[in-house]
């Protein structure tokens, strides 16, 4: 008896179709079924090979499949994976230790998503409003940017100006007020109010498009809250861990926040991850049972999450993305010159950047520009409809990210 296989695209199809059935229609994923990763390469069903140009929203940095993470998991996970913070365990102390000491904090808080950790510095700089700046109860406001995003939760949402997050979830959270991003002059106002206990800012709005503020601004905001006592909360889930060139997008303008937050590449992207580090006159305002995880600081996480950092550190990916984030904007801004009908603006910073694609004459918008790199073997995704983000994984090779470029050059040229 001969056996039949079904063709690989009826293969992808057949898992596209069991997600649509069964799962939530919460995204719109672009059409590839994607079954292997390693390095800057992904694998389709049928055997295709890519380069991912979005490494997971940045949380992929050290590459798929990093070798060394992958060893780390696999060793912890053959001994303990998970006990609570009912008890220690053998690996938090030390993988907190390395956080604070590598970025120059009192302590860390480890949690598991990115929301989980904003929501985590909310609570954090409420309870210090409270506790050491005198705001009477539950008058606690925090400042937050226009265009802002720092997850979905119902909390989080209450301060996003995306219709899109905030359409048919309310009633939200009182106690925010949105200023516009890059605007210290409206910063300096919103803060002059003393309930206000906090500044929540992205150093680089990622997924508004890549938004890089006017130098200083991060300096004045920083100014401006030392000098009305407000903590600023630095949000570096997607442009920290090397993304941006520097170990923090902060680093740009010296700049330290009081509260930090990180998440995405803490694992590179083998599971979920986050942290918030702050001093102890911050972090200490929180106590026994007022905050906590099952997951957050599990032995598994702690064992990933330092083996991560330490290829990020050993590896120079920050200087590597320093270095070819030049080279790939320059390229972009060719194809910007060749062809500026189509290209309307490059921008970014490191291995963080965007290309905003004006409509063709014929309707085609940037998400046709995505499907027909991923016709060519590069896999991007874009953002509020004219804007692409391209964040290849930081151990991207010049001579890679070259031919990348060539692909990408040829599909917008043809557009």
């Amino acid at each position: 008896m001969t056996t039949t296989h079904a063709p690989a695209t009826s293969r992808a199809d057949e898992l596209m179709q069991l997600e649509d059935q069964y799962g939530a229609h919460n995204y719109h994923p672009l059409p590839v079924v994607l079954s292997r990763g390693q390095g800057v390469h992904l694998w389709d069903v049928a055997g295709k090979q890519y380069f991912d140009f979005l490494s997971a929203y940045s949380a992929v940095n050290q590459g798929h499949c990093h070798p060394r993470i992958i060893g780390a998991l696999t060793e912890q996970a053959q001994k303990l994976t998970l006990t609570s913070r009912a008890f220690f365990n053998d690996r938090l102390g030390a993988a907190e230790q390395q956080l604070c000491e590598l970025f120059g904090y009192d302590k860390a808080l480890l949690m598991n998503s990115g929301a989980e950790a904003v929501e985590t510095a909310i609570k954090l700089a409420r309870k210090w409003g409270y506790q050491e700046k005198g705001i009477a109860p539950n008058q606690a406001r925090i400042v937050v940017a226009e265009h802002n995003f720092h997850g979905r939760t119902t909390g989080i949402i209450s301060f996003s100006t995306d219709g899109d997050s905030t359409g048919g979830f309310g009633p939200f959270v009182p106690g925010y007020q949105v200023v516009p991003y890059d605007d210290l002059a409206a910063l300096a106002e919103a803060l002059a109010d003393p309930h206000v206990c906090g500044f929540l800012v992205e150093p680089i709005q990622g997924e508004a498009g890549v938004v890089v503020p006017s130098k200083g601004y991060l300096a004045g905001a920083a100014s401006l809250c030392r000098q009305h006592k407000v903590l600023l909360l630095t949000d570096e889930i997607q442009t920290g861990l090397g993304r941006t060139g520097k170990l923090l997008a902060t680093d740009y303008e010296g700049v330290r926040g009081d509260i930090l937050i990180l998440g995405k590449a803490l694992s590179g992207g083998v599971l979920p991850v986050s942290a918030v580090l702050a001093n102890d006159e911050i972090m200490l305002t929180i106590q026994p049972g007022q905050h906590g995880s099952t997951f957050g600081g599990n032995p598994l996480a702690c064992a990933v999450m330092q083996a991560a950092l330490d290829v990020l550190r050993e590896e120079k990916l920050a200087d590597n993305a320093f270095r070819l984030g030049e080279i790939f904007r320059e390229e972009m801004r060719q194809v910007q010159r060749e062809c500026p009908d189509t290209v309307d603006l490059v921008r970014g910073r490191g291995l963080l950047n965007a290309v905003v694609i004006n409509p063709s004459a014929d309707g085609r918008t940037a998400w046709d520009v995505c499907v027909s790199l991923m016709e060519r073997g590069v896999l991007a995704k874009p953002t509020h409809g004219d804007i692409i983000r391209f964040a290849p994984p930081l151990v991207i090779t010049e001579a890679e990210l070259r031919e990348a470029c060539v692909i990408i050059a040829d599909v917008i040229r043809a557009f």
